[in-house]
């Protein structure tokens, strides 16, 4: 299944639920038929934002924004971009309390 296919059905099945939606806000990421990266964030009721660069979901998300068009650069090699994840996820982290403690990359 493409995902842009894939996309479009979770966002049709929120939107079916958005009266008592499910609390979630899902990134899908795959790669389309000519290995074409896709990736793409939906809200609770399912309203798609597409993105080329990169996408941020969670409570974090305002703070994440920031700290990612901060530090963010295109084509970066596969060590320097963990980094970036590492410290975006991190700084996000400190500045918003509901978000836990820590992160996982």
């Amino acid at each position: 299944m493409k995902p842009e296919t894939f996309a479009s059905l979770v966002s049709a099945l929120l939107y079916d639920k958005r009266f008592g939606p499910y609390l979630c806000q899902p990134v899908i990421v795959g790669l389309g038929d000519d290995n074409k990266p896709f990736i793409c964030t939906m809200d609770s009721i399912g309203a798609k934002e597409l993105a080329k660069d990169f996408v941020v979901s969670g409570t974090a998300s305002e703070s994440l924004y920031g700290a990612c068009e901060a530090m963010y650069k295109p084509d970066m090699e596969a060590e320097e971009l963990f980094e970036t994840i590492s410290q975006a996820l991190l700084f996000s982290v400190d500045r918003h309390c509901l978000s836990g403690w820590g992160g996982h990359v």
